[in-house]
């Protein structure tokens, strides 16, 4: 089948990737957004209670994100960007006061390990092997049930796992935090060089990918919810009360249990993890931290990575259901206190925001990672998009935009009827 239209629902990175990738090969697209922005959870917005704008939430990509940056190329944002020229990680740990950069070398041979000023401090060489341990896990495996407790894991491979996958170890999949060990330390520096907006998300992801848009004619929707999805005879009818032709299609680019409430035929995951994200308005010197990073990984400490934005420092804490008993001024109060440790900026406690994702992402735990679907459906003129869906990765913003890609493909392959 040759579709002529093509409804993508949802204007979150993977709704915004398929259309990128229906209008580049001249399909006609309409975007529908039910909120009045487009970009779901990557997206940038001006906090009346701060008096300043933020993010509604902190990404760090890496140079092996191959997708994302394939998106921000295809918009012209790549230059958006900022982030240290080489592999660089800092980190403070507040249980001993130490400091220090995990500083990979570009090459896929990890000779990084064998220079103890440039690895984990208190870990040694070999201990570096045991991560092919995650390439044997089986799909039940946990992380803190495959991985050895140690320096290495604290310091490192937990913060990771836990920032990743945005579950706690105990349950969290392992297979999951191989997939992204494989696309990043395992492929070599060159894949581990980090970046982040310098501006904001919404400048660097979502205003650039509306722009093309636009200027190839595809229609942008927004705060137009599709309240339902009407099907016969195996394929979709109508979004809402407007009918389809025979020759359009539907790309479901929406969160899980909206996709499943559209078509409660669809297994999709249903646990969720929350994040917390604490922003303080300050502006701080990029200088405050190592290599001029940027960003700063926290552990030992309620706040677990610290950004740097303009006139903004932002803490994000994953996997927030663990914490939901505490209150916003016990957040804020016990955060600024590690930050001010963190950045030495020892004085009273700036405006503050606390705000909490409570479905941020599914919990990415063995049982809820095979409850994710493939982009296909029962409906032959309808795929699904999201990072939520079979993508082999965590909730990410490389697998959001790697899952638009592939539901986009899935309705362009010409054996699809």
């Amino acid at each position: 089948m040759t579709w002529s239209h093509v409804h993508v629902v949802g204007a979150g990175l993977a709704g915004l990737a398929a259309a990128l990738t229906l209008v580049e090969r001249g399909v006609r697209v309409t975007l529908h957004e039910a909120g009045p922005a487009a970009g779901g959870r990557c997206r940038s917005y001006f906090d009346r209670e701060l008096g300043c704008r933020i993010d509604n939430g902190n990404h760090l990509l890496l140079s092996g994100n191959t997708a994302a940056f394939a998106f921000l190329d295809q918009v012209g944002a790549r230059d958006t960007l900022a982030g240290p020229a080489n592999p660089a990680f800092p980190f403070i740990d507040f249980t001993t006061g130490e400091r220090w950069v995990v500083r990979p070398n570009r090459g896929r041979i990890p000779f990084w390990i064998l220079d103890r000023r440039r690895r984990v401090p208190g870990t040694r060489a070999r201990d570096y092997l045991r991560l092919a341990a995650l390439r044997r896990a089986g799909p039940d495996a946990t992380v803190a049930a495959t991985l050895r407790p140690g320096p290495l894991y604290r310091r490192l491979l937990e913060p990771l796992a836990v920032a990743a996958l945005n579950t706690p170890p105990e349950t969290a999949s392992a297979q999951l935090l191989a997939a992204i060990v494989t696309e990043s330390l395992a492929a070599g520096g060159a894949a581990c060089i980090p970046a982040f907006p310098r501006e904001g998300l919404s400048e660097s992801f979502i205003d650039p990918a509306i722009r093309w848009l636009e200027a190839r004619g595809a229609t942008i929707r927004l705060a137009c919810r599709v309240a339902a999805l009407h099907a016969e005879a195996g394929r979709a009818t109508a979004l809402g009360p407007e009918p389809l032709a025979p020759d359009e299609a539907v790309i479901l680019a929406v969160p899980a249990p909206v996709a499943t409430n559209l078509m409660p035929e669809l297994e999709g995951p249903d646990r969720f993890e929350a994040i917390l994200n604490v922003h303080f308005r300050l502006d701080v010197p990029p200088e405050s931290i190592p290599e001029q990073a940027g960003f700063l990984g926290m552990v030992g400490s309620l706040s677990e990575w610290l950004f740097l934005k303009p006139g903004v420092v932002s803490v994000t804490i994953s996997a927030a259901n663990r914490h939901a008993a505490l209150e916003p001024v016990a957040i804020a109060q016990q955060v600024w206190h590690e930050v001010a440790t963190a950045l030495n900026r020892y004085e009273p406690i700036p405006p503050w925001r606390v705000l909490r994702e409570k479905r941020a992402t599914f919990s990415a735990t063995p049982q809820q990672n095979r409850r994710r679907p493939s982009p296909t459906t029962t409906l032959s003129n309808v795929v699904v998009a999201g990072d939520w869906t079979a993508t082999g990765l965590p909730a990410t913003i490389e697998g959001a935009i790697r899952s638009g890609r592939r539901a986009a493909d899935q309705l362009l392959t010409p054996t699809r009827e």
